[in-house]
């Protein structure tokens, strides 16, 4: 492909992706700005942030490890705890694995960088014929990592002159969930896999207690979807 083809290729795959993302940009430039400060706060170097914007990209996860590092040593609960906590990708990972089969190298940086709001728009989008799939997928999880990034930047730059109490700033992710869930809920007819997330929860919750219920609910989400998954394709096609 001549150069000039190739850049009117990434041009149009840009342009494309860009606007998809405009929605998490205003969200992340606050969620990572809150995570510079929550930082800042415990008294991490301005870049510490930074660097585990680019390494970790995992946004409760990020946070989470604030604990941690400021914890004992215990690199078999951390890691475990990384597991829990991140395991709903492996989720996204399966519903990803027909759209990222044939994108090349690109794949590795896009398997790398999904996260919930990368998903939601990959997922979904209605990608314009003339533009190139392999592409679209590239810019999305690069841009939303950069705005993660980018925010993380802000706040820990602004965390080095603001002092104030940060009791409950790390809700921002559980709020930011919320609203996705939300979106979700409003875009689709049918609700009936909100529902079986919703309840495998809540019974989860009941019967595990609230720190070992994520991978039972995980568990019981899978184990349903994958049960009922023909008779909610043959409903959602029906609607």
């Amino acid at each position: 492909m001549k150069k000039t083809d190739r850049s009117a290729v990434l041009k149009k795959a840009f342009a494309a992706a860009f606007p998809k993302t405009i929605p998490i940009l205003t969200g992340f430039l606050f969620l990572g700005a809150s995570y510079g400060v929550y930082m800042r706060a415990n008294g991490f170097a301005p870049w510490y942030p930074v660097l585990m914007s680019i390494a970790i990209f995992g946004g409760s996860l990020e946070f989470v490890t604030v604990a941690m590092l400021m914890g004992t040593f215990a690199p078999l609960q951390t890691l475990l705890t990384a597991l829990m906590i991140q395991a709903r990708h492996l989720f996204y990972g399966v519903a990803m694995l027909e759209k990222y089969r044939d994108i090349g190298k690109k794949k590795l940086y896009c398997i790398f960088a999904l996260c919930d709001e990368t998903f939601s728009i990959n997922c979904t989008a209605d990608i314009p014929a003339d533009v190139d799939r392999s592409w679209f997928y590239f810019f999305v999880s690069l841009l939303d990592q950069l705005y993660w990034i980018s925010g993380a930047l802000i706040g820990a730059v602004l965390g080095s002159f603001l002092h104030f109490n940060t009791h409950g700033l790390d809700f921002v992710m559980t709020a930011m969930f919320v609203v996705i869930f939300l979106e979700q809920w409003l875009k689709d007819r049918q609700h009936y896999s909100a529902l079986i997330g919703l309840a495998s929860a809540v019974a989860c919750r009941l019967l595990f207690g609230p720190d070992q219920f994520l991978i039972p609910t995980m568990v019981c989400m899978l184990s349903f979807l994958t049960l009922f998954k023909r008779p909610i394709e043959r409903k959602e096609a029906e609607e």
